[in-house]
């Protein structure tokens, strides 16, 4: 039996990463365009003093690309980097009307141009809607200082920017927490399908056998009935522990950095060999006895290895509970029906039946038989379990597989 561990990283972070790291370097390429070809409103080269504007976009440029290993998660992107990327830019905004006199008198395009938002966005995405407004707010006073006298199309843009940086830092928060919450979720499911792997083992060996001895010793006496009735205590306490969970709650990380991660543990219970196909009746035929009969197809009833055993385990745990509940001269019938895209197992006695309510009430009382050893197997194989039964005509159970079999089941999870 090996046990192999799949990692499950979610993030959807990474990719506005990703584009905030494409945003920085066009961006700068068109604020670098912007000042060799831009020109004023009329008609004239924009700077007075080309030397400042073309010292600052020198330095803008080395500092984006040599910047980009940290725009590229939210763990390289620091808070002092964050910083400094902000004092680049609001220098940028307020070295504008030295580089050009009549910035101030028009509403043209600052040296940095809309670079400045990379700047803030890279704010909003690492502490959300909270850092994103801290950030507008001062490319906000800086592109007022710098008008000297806003137009209203200042305050349109610098409330753009506010507004839009604000609400990616509120989007992003809300991704977090819903990967967080998937995240969870996909544990819960993990832990449940290792609990009830468990439980049908548990179930199909342990507590049959402290049932029997139970039953045993009661009817031998003496000393026996006395371990009898310690079986019986501990097979109680058994399926106590069994119905309230084996495995105990894990925590899913809630660390930003690189997402919400998942590790499931994925158990391959099968050997060299066991991927090929395997004949149903092979597993089925060791039932048939005095008061069990076989009916099955004169051809081989394939199935993948997996499917197979865990099919007959499903019978077996059906034909078990023929001869706790249907009494020891109840008969048992069990049909093996090949379709084309399924195979069909039917399981019939002429016991009592079961009472109505008696498969939720025993469910209540640890007693998972039905709903874990049969109806769990089932389950995990994608196929179905349905009983029919009315009281006094006995019982039937059928077990429908599909032959196409499932490509991995997680067994157990935890999570960091």
């Amino acid at each position: 039996m090996a046990k192999r561990e799949r990692v499950v990283r979610m993030s959807v972070e990474l990719p506005l990463w990703r584009a905030l790291t494409g945003y920085r370097v066009l961006t700068m390429i068109y604020a670098v365009l912007l000042a060799i070809f831009g020109k004023d409103n009329f008609g004239q080269q924009r700077f007075e003093r080309p030397w400042v504007a073309v010292a600052y976009l020198a330095f803008l440029s080395v500092w984006t690309l040599a910047t980009l290993p940290k725009v590229r998660s939210a763990a390289s992107c620091t808070k002092r980097f964050l910083v400094a990327d902000l004092v680049v830019a609001l220098t940028g905004i307020l070295l504008t009307p030295l580089a050009d006199f009549d910035s101030q008198s028009f509403d043209g395009p600052t040296l940095p141009s809309i670079w400045t938002a990379g700047a803030v966005l890279a704010f909003a995405i690492k502490g959300g809607w909270r850092w994103a407004a801290f950030a507008s707010t001062f490319v906000a006073a800086a592109n007022i200082i710098q008008r000297g006298e806003p137009s209203r199309d200042t305050y349109h843009n610098v409330l753009l920017v506010w507004v839009a940086s604000i609400a990616i830092g509120y989007v992003v928060e809300v991704a977090r927490a819903s990967e967080r919450t998937l995240a969870r979720a996909l544990e819960i499911e993990a832990t449940t399908r290792e609990r009830e792997r468990l439980a049908r083992d548990i179930h199909d060996s342990v507590l049959q056998v402290l049932a029997m001895v139970q039953r045993r010793g009661t009817a031998i006496g003496g000393e026996a009935a006395e371990l009898g009735r310690m079986a019986g205590e501990q097979e109680v306490a058994l399926r106590t522990l069994v119905s309230s969970g084996l495995v105990p709650p894990t925590r899913v990380s809630e660390d930003a950095a690189e997402g919400a991660v998942v590790r499931t543990v994925e158990i391959d219970e099968e050997s060299p060999g066991d991927g090929a196909a395997c004949d149903l009746r092979a597993l089925l035929a060791p039932h048939t006895g005095s008061r069990t009969s076989f009916a099955e197809p004169g051809a081989p009833v394939l199935l993948p290895a997996e499917s197979a055993r865990e099919l007959a385990a499903a019978v077996s745990a059906a034909l078990d509970n023929v001869r706790v509940h249907a009494g020891p001269d109840a008969q048992a019938w069990i049909l093996v029906e090949d379709e084309p895209d399924e195979v069909i197992v039917t399981v019939r006695d002429d016991g009592p039946g079961i009472p109505e309510g008696r498969l939720a009430q025993a469910e209540g009382e640890g007693r998972l038989g039905v709903a874990l050893s049969i109806r769990g197997r089932l389950r995990d194989l994608g196929g179905t379990a349905e009983l029919i039964s009315v009281p006094g005509q006995g019982c039937e159970v059928e077990l429908k597989v599909p032959k196409a079999p499932k490509v991995s089941r997680g067994k157990a999870g935890s999570a960091r």
